[in-house]
């Protein structure tokens, strides 16, 4: 029982379509690109942040001198 073939694993999507539908794989797969376009987001607005912070920060500093 080594590594499966390209047969195996048409035969396994075959029946995971019949049990879900591919109405339900299609609103699975649309959750997860919202998922994942929302952490990316997430993420960049983070890096925003932080980049605005130290500015910030700079600024306060060339001030004070």
């Amino acid at each position: 029982m080594g590594s499966f073939s390209i047969w195996h694993w048409l035969i396994v999507l075959v029946i995971v379509m019949l049990v879900f539908g591919t109405k339900k794989l299609g609103n699975i797969g649309s959750d997860l690109g919202k998922a994942v376009k929302g952490f990316k987001d997430g993420v960049k607005g983070e890096e925003d942040k932080t980049a605005e912070r130290s500015a910030i920060d700079v600024e306060a500093k060339e001030k004070k001198s």
